[in-house]
């Protein structure tokens, strides 16, 4: 099977939650999420190519000028970069960009998963594959009392009413931050991961999403105090 890894990063115009969230400055870096992002993926040994999909301009202009020969800038069109396109439809726009190899889907808004980690998640996949496992997808943990609207969902009342967390079977959250595959999953599967995906967990502060304006303070106040690295 080929084994060239590729990082797939979409990055579309027009957050609406976080206005210009993926490009605005972050902390000392001018260019924000993006120019975090593209320097983790671009100091990664075992990622063979960066393919950046973006339809916005100020994006489009700040990765091209970097000219590095592994990063591939794709002009992303406008009905692909709404806020209403789906993931599924992205699944396709990523095979369509890279139709050969294993991808690495990540995206700027996970600012403290860096090239270390990167590797440490590509060893974890391949050594996956190796184990019967077809794809590998990023998690955090949780070990807490969780609920849904009939009761606890991780744990059994009439066992024990309020067991300790350490021991309770923790649930995992899809922090978003990789998603690894080969192609031919995305082409059978349409999915960025296969029916049996290996959970890679991950630390909640490595794992930090910027999703909200509050989860970006709350990034960026970290970085400022030395808290993180990226």
């Amino acid at each position: 099977m080929e084994q060239s890894v590729t990082a797939f990063l979409p990055c579309r115009k027009g957050s609406e939650r976080v206005p210009r969230k993926n490009i605005r400055p972050f902390g000392s870096f001018e260019h924000g999420l993006v120019e975090i992002k593209l320097r983790q993926l671009l100091d990664c040994p075992v990622v063979d190519r960066v393919v950046l999909s973006t339809n916005d301009p100020e994006i489009l202009d700040y990765a091209r000028n970097l000219g590095n020969h592994r990063l591939q800038v794709h002009h992303r069109d406008d009905a692909l970069g709404s806020s209403k396109t789906s993931t599924d439809d992205l699944v396709s726009h990523a095979l369509s960009l890279i139709p050969e190899g294993h991808i690495m889907w990540t995206h700027v808004t996970s600012p403290f998963v860096g090239a270390t980690l990167y590797t440490e998640a590509i060893a974890a996949y391949h050594a996956a594959l190796g184990a019967g496992y077809d794809s590998l997808m990023s998690t955090t943990p949780l070990h807490t009392f969780l609920w849904d609207k009939h009761g606890p969902i991780n744990y059994n009342r009439s066992i024990e009413k309020w067991p300790r967390t350490q021991m309770l079977e923790p649930v995992h959250e899809v922090n978003s931050a990789i998603f690894l595959a080969h192609v031919q999953i995305y082409a059978d599967q349409q999915d960025r991961v296969g029916i049996r995906p290996k959970l890679f967990e991950m630390d909640p502060l490595q794992a930090i999403d910027i999703d909200w304006e509050t989860d970006f303070i709350m990034a960026e106040t970290l970085l400022t105090k030395g808290l993180v690295t990226p």
